[in-house]
């Protein structure tokens, strides 16, 4: 049975791991018969977002105690996971991907990686095991592995995608229910809702993107 850790970045889209996503992809490998391995770093996240209204709220909240709500309760601190434990990983985007893994939303292309995020990205990377990327969360593959020359999408929006090539990856436009793949790097990437517009176009390129991350542990 594949073991593949799942990363998420907290609980809700505006601040962190996009919901839909984050239970499609447990939803898609637990369907192929993954073992699921939650994860998400123990740190304060960069907001709290109302939401219903959009505004910030003053109160601080931890990124591993929000994404156990996804999880149910069944969640590692990403510092106490290996990369030698799994088959590989997969990023569900939401903005915590880019606000808590990484602060590319305030920082854009000069951003930084949380240490212990890419540490298990290099070390995954490394050892040749297959790696997937939803939505925003492609910037941190490029941030990590841009000397690598990833290959990996957004969707089609071009300054985002300037932003990723500026960080050493090549972009490729992808429709909601595309996904690209990478066969050097083994890194797979969808669009998600970058571009939604509903959980059920998304869901068709999540689909594709845990069935060949699966496919890429097979070989």
């Amino acid at each position: 049975m594949a073991k593949i850790g799942v990363v998420l970045s907290g609980c809700g889209v505006f601040d962190g791991a996009e919901i839909h996503e984050a239970t499609l992809t447990l939803f898609f490998l637990d369907r192929a018969g993954a073992e699921i391995v939650c994860m998400a770093p123990s740190v304060e996240q960069f907001d709290v977002v109302n939401h219903l209204g959009g505004e910030s709220y003053s109160e601080k909240r931890n990124v591993l105690v929000e994404a156990a709500r996804i999880a149910r309760g069944d969640i590692r601190d990403v510092k106490d996971v290996d990369a030698a434990m799994l088959d590989g990983l997969i990023f569900p985007g939401g903005f915590g991907a880019a606000k808590n893994l990484c602060n590319f939303a305030v920082k854009g292309p000069d951003c930084t990686v949380n240490p212990e995020i890419e540490r298990l990205i290099k070390a995954a990377h490394k050892a040749k095991k297959p790696m997937g990327f939803l939505c925003i969360a492609p910037v941190i593959a490029a941030k990590v592995l841009g000397s690598f020359r990833p290959q990996i999408t957004i969707g089609n929006d071009k300054d985002t995608a300037a932003a990723l090539e500026k960080m050493g990856a090549r972009h490729v436009v992808s429709e909601v229910d595309g996904i690209v793949v990478d066969p050097d790097n083994l890194i797979v990437t969808t669009p998600a809702y970058m571009l939604g517009p509903s959980i059920a176009k998304v869901g068709l390129g999540i689909e594709k993107l845990v069935d060949e991350v699966m496919k890429l542990v097979g070989k």
